[in-house]
Order: structure tokens, then C-alpha cells, then sequence
């Protein structure tokens, strides 16, 4: 694949930003409905948590992954909650998946012990590529939120990573 992960940098971010307000747009992947600007993906540097970015042959991003903190509380420290991101028109070539698997090694080495997100249940495309890169479905959680004034459900996926995952 002509594709490659890197960690982002900060003249990533308005390609960035341009991934994520299509996102948003779709009202497919997050509750959230209000475009970013580049000046508030920036801050996403700040955590110190992974972010990655996938960019093709020409060196465009075309996708992105990022870890956030779960909680302020102590005693997740340890985990953190992520984002997945590809462009339409690099979709359908396994590029989520590499990403979320990249991610996690990433994660790993950074010393979490696990990532997790809510998925859209109507969104198969991301819960395959969740699957596909390891992460198990936990649970449906119902009216979650709503978009738009429609209630929506998500499904809770993690990935155990380190001594967390060698537990059964």
C-alpha cells in the first residue's frame, strides 16, 4: 500500500481539521456538530497522547488517529479515549485499520494500558475496521445521545495493550 503512518505534525492539522469537519458533517462518527478549526486541532498536540497520521504517495493526510485522556481521575490514567479518521476518498483499503493498529502499539509504548470508544451502531465501516484491528465489542449502549434530536446508540470497544492484555 502507497500509504504511511507517521506521528502528526503541527502543519498537519489543517488537513487534519478538513478529515474531521467531513466527519462531522456525515453525522456518522461523533455527537459533535460544530466544524473545527485548525486552531483547536492544535490543541490536541497538548495531551502529549498519540496522534497519528496517514498521508498517500503525494504526502497528503488522508486519514488520522488520535488518542485523548479518558478521565482527569487518577485511577485511568491508563487509558485513553480514541478517534478514527479517514478521508472519503481513501476509504475501502484497510487504511482505519492500519491506523487503529498503529495506534495501538503507539498507545502501548506511551504506557496505557487500553483504548475506547463509542461507535455509532449504524457506522460498519468503523466497527469493522475496530474488529478487524483487534478491539472487542463490550456492549451496546442505548440513546447515548442525541444528534440532531434523534437519539443514537453506540457500542463501547476496547483494546486491552501491555500486561493488561496478557490478563485473563
Amino acid at each position: 500500500m502507497a500509504d504511511r503512518i507517521r506521528a502528526a505534525r503541527e502543519d498537519d492539522v489543517a488537513a487534519v481539521a478538513a478529515i474531521y469537519n467531513a466527519g462531522i458533517a456525515e453525522r456518522e462518527a461523533t455527537f459533535e456538530t460544530r466544524p473545527r478549526d485548525t486552531d483547536e486541532v492544535a490543541e490536541w498536540f497538548d495531551t502529549g497522547l498519540p496522534f497519528l497520521v496517514a498521508v498517500d504517495e503525494s504526502g497528503t493526510v488522508v486519514g488520522f488517529a488520535r488518542v485523548g485522556p479518558y478521565s482527569a481521575r487518577e485511577v485511568y490514567r491508563g487509558v485513553g479515549e480514541h478517534g478514527v479518521y479517514v478521508a472519503a476518498a481513501a476509504r475501502g483499503r484497510g487504511l482505519g485499520r492500519e491506523l487503529l493498529a498503529e495506534l495501538g502499539a503507539a498507545a502501548q509504548q506511551a504506557g496505557l494500558h487500553k483504548l475506547t470508544a463509542r461507535i455509532f451502531t449504524t457506522n460498519a465501516a468503523s466497527l469493522a475496521a475496530h474488529r478487524a484491528a483487534g478491539f472487542r465489542e463490550v456492549g451496546v449502549q442505548r440513546r447515548h445521545g442525541r444528534l440532531d434530536g434523534e437519539w443514537r446508540d453506540v457500542v463501547l470497544v476496547e483494546l486491552l495493550l501491555g500486561e493488561a492484555a496478557d490478563v485473563h
